[in-house]
């Protein structure tokens, strides 16, 4: 299905497919006070918009065994791109409540079953430079959430909500014709077949340190701009906090990918990129909307380094590309769950009028365990099954 394409050509093409998998989420927190205003949202279904699609992204990707069996790698991230398209556009046509909501879930599906396809087809298509691609792809990703953070206030002002809201499509359209330019007769794809034959403690573990070190990244795309909003920031100035928190982590993401081969013991970056995150939030615990600097480079340094971290770690234990796919399909659709409920306790926390600092002391609780998890995290030579 794939054709002939030079590993640095197909790592350009999934930065670019990756750049479309958080604007539908990251756009959202610098228009809080809109939505609230012309969509009549609580903070609890703010937070929705957000919990939604993360949640979407753990039931897509846990269906990626499935999806690389039926439908194939190149062809289904063919699909999940088309599908996130006419999510975006949608939103064009109505900021309701319940369209929001809807294409909360279209797109949480899309984007899991791009998450769930990709680490396979990388796996299967470029061994040798597998962990500097899938570096890329998630480097991308963040990428694509500081640009939707940024622009989302601005587009706003000159286009108004619903049409703002849309143009994510126009990067979705970008990737979607990149993406078929690799596409060769999609109809000859042979699925693989293979179990993970990773033991069930460590699975579960790589699936908590994943779900909980994302839930540190969906709530602060979720709720760092209402944060500065309530202490007295524009939406604007929010937004582009927001902005340059997510291009740190790019920054943070890109240097994962030029020194993760210097770490075959993952644990040492892992430890040093949790300190910086425990202390990123021990800033908002202690002087919320006061350190903007300090807290925005120690949080997007911490989150930006952790996620290609946590992907790579739990790539790190497969031996093929089937269970490649495997492997992170249970990674992600589990984790994705847990990830998906911080910001909906934040969003709940919100509206009984009791502080936002609660969301930042359980997160704080939740990397004190990623630090201890991590310990665990020995070079893999060779699994076997228990």
């Amino acid at each position: 299905m794939l054709k002939r394409t030079s590993p640095l050509l197909f790592a350009i093409i999934a930065f670019i497919v990756g750049l479309n998998l958080r604007p539908i989420l990251a756009s959202v927190g610098p228009l809080y006070s809109v939505l609230q205003r012309e969509a009549g949202l609580t903070a609890t279904q703010f937070s929705l918009l957000t919990t939604l699609p993360v949640a979407m992204m753990g039931l897509a990707a846990l269906c990626g065994p499935w999806l690389l069996a039926t439908v194939g790698a190149v062809r289904g991230i063919m699909f999940g791109l088309f599908i996130l398209l006419v999510a975006c556009l949608l939103r064009g046509f109505s900021a309701s409540p319940a369209n929001l909501m809807g294409t909360a879930l279209l797109g949480g599906a899309s984007i899991g079953t791009i998450q769930a396809l990709m680490p396979a087809l990388v796996k299967k298509e470029y061994t040798q430079t597998a962990s500097t691609i899938m570096s890329l792809f998630s480097t991308g990703i963040m990428a694509g959430a500081a640009v939707a953070a940024a622009s989302a206030e601005p587009l706003f002002s000159w286009l108004t909500l619903k049409p703002a809201l849309a143009m994510a499509g126009l990067l979705a359209l970008l990737a979607l014709i990149m993406w078929l330019t690799l596409v060769k007769h999609p109809q000859g794809e042979k699925p693989a077949r293979e179990t993970v034959t990773l033991s069930s403690s460590r699975t579960a573990l790589l699936l908590l340190f994943f779900g909980v070190g994302t839930g540190a990244y969906t709530l602060v795309l979720a709720w760092l701009p209402p944060l500065y909003i309530q202490a007295g920031w524009t939406a604007r100035s929010s937004g582009y906090m927001l902005a340059w928190l997510t291009l740190t982590e790019v920054v943070a993401g890109f240097v994962v990918s030029a020194l993760i081969g210097k770490f075959p013991d993952r644990r040492v970056p892992l430890i040093a990129v949790l300190l910086l995150l425990l202390a990123g939030l021990l800033c908002l615990v202690f002087s919320p909307g006061t350190t903007p600097v300090l807290s925005t480079l120690l949080l997007g340094t911490g989150i930006g380094a952790l996620f290609p971290l946590s992907l790579i770690v739990t790539f790190d234990h497969a031996r093929t590309p089937a269970q490649a796919g495997k492997l992170l399909s249970k990674v992600q659709g589990g984790g994705y769950m847990i990830a998906a409920l911080m910001p909906l306790i934040a969003g709940i926390v919100s509206d009984s009028s009791v502080s936002l600092t609660s969301a930042w002391l359980i997160m704080s609780a939740g990397v004190v365990l990623l630090i201890v998890i991590a310990l665990n995290f020995k070079p893999v030579v060779d699994v076997q099954a228990r």
